[in-house]
């Protein structure tokens, strides 16, 4: 069986301990108060620190909740590969539920046939807890990620319309979660709220955890773009006039091809990545995140409307 830091002297405590601890205590916070939890993974850094986290909570028994993922049908091949092997390996249901999908069912309408989907995905997630009765949805969203997260309460409510209004949350004094809520309200639970980018890779490196070749660094061809770089691909080719270099890159965060660039890198391992994360003055998503820089609605925005 795991050992928690729960089993730990405050004096061996480190700070990735504290973090885990926390983490494990909100994770049965959700499965002891709501009836109708989710864990969302992607296959993403985050979201892989999560699987861990639900491990140390609960093993050897199942996790008292599925997995789910919500596809835009434009994600990396290495990292749905990923998704999909590391579900295998704990035994546990994966649900995915497809943008493409809610695009067949016409509640999903692109102003064009390149539109990225990647803000679609709210649509997507709120038909899916309307389909399965979740009522709560576990999520790797950090608060150091974007201003608009950092809103955020651990326990985020949603209206019964899916929405999220960041000036009528409910307290959180002395690290009380309160979930309970109306028949068609659902929650969104940040057990990693309270971490950043790099206490991701540290806690990465500590427990040994696999992650999809493409955060390590590689060749790939790319184009430069908005500000970014961003892969070519048969989603993302190369416009007129642009030119195409071979770069040799990393992904910091992962997610839609369309809106997820990656930055130029040598980092090949995770101590190699935490060196350069330590020393970077760009944030997460200030450079590799397209959506961010060229939506025409805000993350806060968008929020407001479902998405996670």
């Amino acid at each position: 069986m795991m050992t928690t830091a729960t089993t730990l002297s405050h004096a061996t405590l480190s700070h990735l301990d504290w973090l885990e601890s926390e983490a494990i205590h909100i994770m049965r916070e959700v499965a002891g108060q709501c009836s109708n939890p989710v864990l969302l993974f992607s296959g993403g850094k985050d979201s892989i620190c999560m699987l861990r986290i639900a491990e140390k909570a609960f093993r050897p028994g199942r996790f008292p909740f599925p997995l789910m993922h919500i596809d835009t049908g434009h994600n990396y091949r290495e990292v749905i590969d990923f998704r999909d092997r590391r579900a295998a390996e704990l035994g546990e249901r994966l649900i995915v539920r497809s943008v493409e999908e809610s695009m067949a069912r016409g509640t999903v309408v692109l102003k064009s046939p390149d539109e990225p989907r990647n803000k679609h995905q709210s649509v997507t997630l709120l038909e899916a807890i309307e389909e399965f009765g979740f009522d709560a949805c576990i999520g790797g969203a950090r608060r150091d990620e974007e201003k608009a997260r950092a809103k955020e309460r651990i326990f985020s409510f949603r209206d019964e319309f899916g929405q999220w209004d960041p000036k009528n949350q409910r307290p959180e004094l002395w690290d009380l979660y309160n979930a309970r809520s109306f028949k068609g309200e659902n929650i969104r639970v940040f057990p990693i709220s309270n971490w950043t980018e790099i206490d991701v890779w540290q806690y990465i490196e500590r427990e040994n955890l696999a992650l999809p070749s493409i955060y390590f660094a590689h060749w790939r061809p790319i184009v430069r773009r908005h500000g970014g770089i961003l892969p070519v691909t048969e989603v993302t080719p190369p416009r007129a006039g642009e030119a195409v270099v071979t770069l040799q890159v990393r992904f910091r965060t992962v997610g839609d091809i369309t809106c997820t660039a990656p930055v130029e890198s040598s980092a090949g391992s995770v101590a190699a990545i935490i060196a350069e994360t330590a020393t970077t003055t760009i944030t997460e998503r200030g450079a590799t995140r397209l959506d961010d820089q060229t939506s025409d609605a805000s993350m806060e925005q968008r929020k407001k409307e479902g998405y996670f």
